[in-house]
């Protein structure tokens, strides 16, 4: 079996919110989407989506999404993004994928998923922009208490995992570090854990020229990869272990 990791699908079959406007990589980019992954990805294989996966508002409106992403192949592993608004506790998000009969569909929220076949463990959190970079302005109070908060829920999921497996992947929606790629509490986290590889989303169109892809110093172990949809050209990204 293989890993794969494709970001910020921004699915809306039951709602209408075109993607073109971030360019014309977006025109008809479900159909690119089922072509690419159903070309790529096996049944046996996992494939984890690191954020921003459907408009819905609601359950409701984001269960087409969802049952889209149920009948493609391989186990889908679900991350928070910031567009999620349907999303909400891990209780109702269990009774979500109960009730709908989503069995390919886990998620990774506060906690760490194994892989037994691989002795991996995916950890993670939507994460939230970093303080410093180009716009030290532009970092409210707010934005103070929201990253602290996803620091610690980080910290949470790669400490269960810790105790699981020595390999840790980790993904986070939110570029894990500000738009100069400099040190933050989440790198510290992924340093401090051993973690050799993370992947995150979020950019897109204009924004991708803070695309970051390394490490983000000489003698960092973390390795980071965009992997937001239309960056990938919305072909999953094989994850090598």
């Amino acid at each position: 079996m293989n890993i794969y990791t494709i970001g910020d699908l921004h699915l809306s079959i039951a709602v209408d919110k075109p993607m073109d406007i971030f360019g014309e990589k977006w025109t008809n980019h479900q159909e690119k989407i089922t072509e690419y992954w159903t070309a790529t990805v096996k049944d046996e294989d996992v494939v984890i989506i690191p954020g921003d996966i459907s408009w819905g508002m609601s359950a409701e409106e984001a269960l087409p999404d969802l049952i889209y992403i149920e009948e493609l192949p391989g186990k889908k592993i679900l991350l928070k993004g910031n567009h999620e608004y349907w999303w909400g506790t891990m209780n109702k998000l269990k009774e979500l994928k109960s009730t709908n009969k989503l069995d390919s569909i886990e998620f990774l929220h506060n906690n760490y998923i194994y892989i037994e076949e691989k002795n991996s463990c995916l950890c993670g959190t939507r994460g939230w922009k970093c303080p410093g970079g180009w716009d030290t302005a532009n970092f409210s109070d707010q934005d103070t208490k929201i990253y602290l908060r996803e620091i610690q829920r980080l910290e949470l999921s790669l400490k269960a995992g810790a105790e699981k497996s020595e390999n840790i992947i980790c993904f986070t929606h939110f570029p894990p570090f500000n738009n100069k790629a400099e040190v933050s509490g989440f790198t510290e986290l992924m340093e401090k854990y051993k973690v050799k590889q993370c992947y995150y989303g979020h950019l897109h169109g204009p924004s991708l020229k803070y695309a970051f892809n390394g490490k983000i110093s000489d003698d960092s172990i973390t390795e980071y990869h965009l992997v937001s949809g239309d960056y990938l050209g919305f072909k999953p990204m094989l994850i090598n272990i």
